[in-house]
């Protein structure tokens, strides 16, 4: 037994040596976004704290560079109008020998007014319109890191406001 220990004992540590390196992810330096949920599909509509739902999707990135308290990274256009909600995401530090990191992000959103057609001069807060009851948009979503690379663009299940109730 003494003798198979040191004949193959370099061959073992090898081996076992290999088997416990980790292999660091090998995810492109722009970041990659997928979509994952929303908390809720249909919120009241009204002014900025009436209602909220969350978007929630997973992202990738294979400089580890996301995030920057001083940056706006994170956007969301309204299908209905091409309004870009935009956001900070907190910063997250370079980790390890390998930078590439991934994660979710879960972003609260905030109800808004239903959009009418024009030509009914309606106040999408407060007036009625029966033929409408609910007003159907989506998100776009994408993100930047602190190099200025941009994710692809996601986009949200459909979301409902309620404009008759």
């Amino acid at each position: 037994m003494l003798s198979f220990l040191k004949k193959y004992a370099p061959f073992l540590f090898f081996a076992a040596f290999i088997a416990t390196c980790a292999t660091p992810p090998d995810y492109p330096v722009e970041p990659t976004i997928e979509f994952i949920g929303v908390t809720k599909d249909t919120m009241a509509r009204g002014s900025f704290f009436n209602d909220t739902t969350f978007i929630q999707f997973s992202f990738t990135d294979g400089d580890g560079d996301i995030g920057d308290g001083d940056s706006l990274q994170l956007f969301l256009k309204d299908s209905r109008n091409g309004f870009v909600n935009d956001f900070r995401i907190p910063f997250v530090p370079e980790l390890g020998a390998s930078n590439g990191i991934k994660g979710e992000i879960s972003v609260r959103v905030f109800t808004s007014c239903c959009i009418f057609p024009p030509e009914l001069f309606l106040d999408g807060c407060n007036d009625e319109f029966a033929q409408m009851p609910y007003d159907q948009f989506s998100y776009d979503v994408f993100i930047k890191d602190r190099a200025g690379h941009e994710s692809n663009i996601i986009q949200t299940t459909p979301i409902f406001i309620r404009c008759f109730e």
